[in-house]
């Protein structure tokens, strides 16, 4: 059994976020989950523990690229892993979001939510 985590999920789609969260939780993890981005900046510049942030590109202002490099630029959430989950696979959408420095691209259409589960945990777990 992994370790338990805090991990943030922001998608502006209730109905996923609220699968994540249930599925992040049943495995023992603490999730916090955001439906906007404006939303988790505030949270995020109060300066909160976290071990990863899941991140969907395709949202209202600000949009995920947005949200990243608002992160890079502040320096929030030093030290938490910034996975993008998102449906856009698209190399160009896939090297914009590398620019950012994430740690991990998980395309939501291509993996059920156990799966998002246990490539989020992997990528946590990474030892660098």
């Amino acid at each position: 059994m992994s370790t338990s985590h805090i991990i943030f999920l922001v998608d502006d789609d209730q109905f996923l976020l609220n699968m994540y969260v249930v599925k992040f939780q049943n495995a023992g993890h603490t999730t916090q989950a955001f439906t906007s981005g404006s939303e988790l900046l505030d949270v995020l510049r109060a300066k909160p523990t976290l071990d990863a942030l899941l991140l969907d590109l395709v949202m209202p202002e600000p949009d995920g690229f947005q949200i990243l490099e608002t992160i890079r630029e502040e320096g929030l959430v030093p030290g938490a892993k910034l996975i993008v989950l998102s449906n856009q696979g698209q190399e160009a959408d896939i090297k914009k979001a590398e620019q950012y420095n994430i740690d991990g691209y998980i395309v939501k259409a291509s993996l059920i939510p156990s799966e998002v589960l246990e490539k989020t945990v992997q990528i946590i777990e990474q030892t660098p």
